[in-house]
C-alpha cells in the first residue's frame, strides 16, 4: 500500500509510491462529434476497465454536453499529486477545455465516479474578457489551488501562447498567469518544475492554421511551431527561446517524474524526432535530439514522403521507459531511458496505420521495415487510424491507446475513421526487459455508440495518472 500521512491530499507523495498505487478500473475519455456529421454534443465517456466486472471493456455511463462542435480535447484536474500535502484538497473534478469553442467544462468526478456530472460551465466570454486567449488545450493543476490551463491563440484563432489561471474552488476566471504581454508567439502543451523554477512550453500553431485541416504550404511558410519557451515559474515570464533543429510542431512535453530532474522529452510530430532538454550548469537551458524516426518513401498519399507523425508521448513513473505513438505510421514504441541521452528501442507494435498492406498507400523505401504491415483486426473489428493517445497504468504494466487525432486531421488522413468510429485498445508491457504485446482481448468500438461513430481522445484514470500528475 501506498505510504500514509495524517494531512494527506490528492495523489501520492512520490512517483515510486504512485506505482504502488491500485489498478485502474475505470477511465474517462472525451468522445467527438465534431466534423463527423453526426449533429450531437460532445460527450465524456467513462469505460469499465476492470477484468473481473460483467462490464468490461463497455462504456457504462455518457455525459453528454450542453452545446455542439467543441471539440472536446485533453483533460486534467482541479487538485493532483502536487497538492498531496494539503489535507483541504481532494481529486473531485475533471477539467475539460474545449480546444475549438474555448469553453471549460468542470465535471464533478468525486460524487459518483461511474456516473459524472456536469458542474459548471466557463463560457468562452469569460476567458476572452479576462485573458483575451482562446482555443485551450492543456490543464494542470498548482499547489497554490489554481487551475492553470494553456492556449494556442487568441480570441480570434491567431496565435497566442498564453495560460488562463482558474480559481481551484469556485473555477472563476482569475486572469493570465503571464505577466501582461508575454504570451508566446503560439501554445500547445505545457509542463512545470518547481525545484529548478522552470515551465516549458510547446507550440502547434494558430487555430486559424490547423482548425480545418493540414496544407504542407503552412509548413513552408513557417506557419507551424519550431520552438520551446523556457519560463521563469516565479517571475511568470519567458527567459529563454530554444529552437528545435529537426523538431517541427513539437506537441507533447514530459519532464521526467522526479521533482529533483532537471530534463524530459518531447515528441516533435512533423519531423518525428523527439528531443531530449536539460538544464545546463550555468541555469541556461539546452535541447538535443536522441530519437529520430525515418520518413518512408510512398506513393498514393499527398506527399513523396510520409513522416511518422509523434503525437503523444509518456514517461513510465519510474522515469525508465519512454512511450510514443507514430499516428500515421501506425507504429507504437517503448525506449529504454535508463540514459536519457542515449534511449533504446525495446519495444514496438504496428495498431493500424497508413501503410498496411492492401490500402491506397505503396511503400517504395524504408528503413525500417522489409514489408508493409498487415491491416489490424481485434475481436472482429478492423482498426482504422493510428496509434495515438496513450495512457500508462501506475504500475506500468498496460499500456491503453486511441486512435483519433484531431477530428479534422482524422477526416483528411484517414476516412474511415469518421466513418467507423475510434478504438480503445490495450497493451501489455514487459516491465523487466522491454516489449509489447497487444491483448487481444480488449476493445472498446466508439464505431457502435448509441448515436453513431464517435472519435475517442484522452484517457484520464480517477486517481491521476503519468501524464497529468506533477510532483513538488
Amino acid at each position: 500500500m501506498a505510504t500514509k500521512c495524517g494531512k494527506c491530499g490528492p495523489g501520492y507523495p512520490t512517483p515510486l509510491e504512485a506505482m504502488k498505487g491500485p489498478r485502474e478500473e475505470i477511465v474517462y475519455l472525451p468522445c467527438i462529434y465534431r466534423n463527423t456529421g453526426i449533429e450531437a454534443p460532445d460527450y465524456l465517456a467513462t469505460v469499465d476497465i476492470d477484468p473481473k466486472s460483467p462490464h468490461y471493456c463497455q462504456v457504462i455511463h455518457r455525459l453528454p454536453m450542453p452545446y455542439l462542435k467543441d471539440e472536446l480535447h485533453h483533460s486534467g484536474w482541479n487538485a493532483c499529486s502536487s497538492c498531496f500535502g494539503d489535507s483541504t484538497k481532494s481529486r473531485t473534478k475533471l477539467m475539460l477545455p474545449c480546444l475549438m469553442s474555448s469553453r471549460i467544462y468542470v465535471v464533478d468526478v468525486g460524487s459518483e465516479p461511474r456516473a459524472p456530472k456536469l458542474h459548471k460551465v466557463i463560457e468562452p466570454e469569460d476567458i476572452h474578457a479576462k485573458c483575451d486567449l482562446g482555443y485551450i488545450h492543456t490543464s494542470h493543476c498548482l499547489a497554490s489551488g489554481e487551475v492553470m490551463i494553456s492556449s494556442l491563440g487568441d480570441s480570434k484563432g491567431n496565435g497566442k501562447g498564453g495560460f488562463i489561471l482558474l480559481d481551484g474552488e469556485t473555477f472563476e476566471v482569475k486572469g493570465t498567469w503571464e505577466r501582461p504581454g508575454g504570451a508566446a508567439p503560439m501554445g500547445y502543451d505545457f509542463w512545470y518544475q518547481p525545484r529548478h523554477n522552470v515551465m516549458v512550453s510547446t507550440e502547434w500553431a494558430a487555430p486559424n492554421v490547423f482548425r480545418d485541416g493540414f496544407n504542407p504550404a503552412d509548413v513552408e511558410a513557417g506557419r507551424y511551431g519550431s520552438h520551446l519557451h523556457i519560463w521563469d515559474w516565479q517571475r511568470h515570464e519567458i527567459v529563454q527561446t530554444l529552437s528545435l533543429q529537426d523538431g517541427l510542431i513539437p506537441l507533447e512535453v514530459r519532464f521526467l517524474h522526479n521533482p529533483d530532474a532537471a530534463q524530459g522529452f518531447v515528441g516533435c510530430a512533423l519531423s518525428s524526432t523527439i528531443q531530449r532538454f536539460y538544464k545546463n550548469q550555468g541555469g541556461t537551458w539546452s535541447v538535443e535530439k536522441v530519437i529520430q524516426v525515418p520518413p518512408k518513401k510512398v506513393k498514393g498519399w499527398m506527399l513523396p514522403e510520409m513522416p511518422g507523425l509523434v503525437t503523444d508521448i509518456l514517461l513510465s513513473l519510474d522515469d525508465r521507459f519512454l512511450y510514443f505513438s507514430n499516428w500515421l505510421h501506425g507504429d507504437l514504441r517503448q525506449y529504454d531511458i535508463s540514459d536519457p541521452q542515449r534511449p533504446r528501442l525495446t519495444g514496438q507494435l504496428f495498431l493500424g496505420g497508413s501503410i498496411v498492406k492492401g490500402g491506397p498507400v505503396q511503400v517504395l523505401e524504408d528503413l525500417e521495415l522489409t514489408s508493409q504491415p498487415e491491416p489490424l483486426v481485434v475481436k472482429g473489428k478492423r482498426v482504422h487510424g493510428g496509434p495515438q493517445m496513450i495512457q500508462l497504468s501506475l504500475d506500468g504494466k498496460r499500456l491503453y491507446v486511441t486512435t483519433s487525432l484531431y477530428s479534422a486531421w482524422d477526416k483528411q488522413f484517414y476516412p474511415d475513421l469518421i466513418r467507423e468510429g475510434s478504438v480503445m485498445l490495450q497493451i501489455d508491457v514487459d516491465t523487466i526487459k522491454g516489449g509489447l504485446k497487444l491483448n487481444p482481448n480488449f476493445l472498446v468500438d466508439f464505431g457502435k455508440e448509441p448515436l453513431g461513430p464517435a472519435l475517442a481522445h484522452e484517457l484520464r484514470y480517477p486517481g491521476g495518472d503519468c501524464s497529468s500528475d506533477i510532483w513538488l
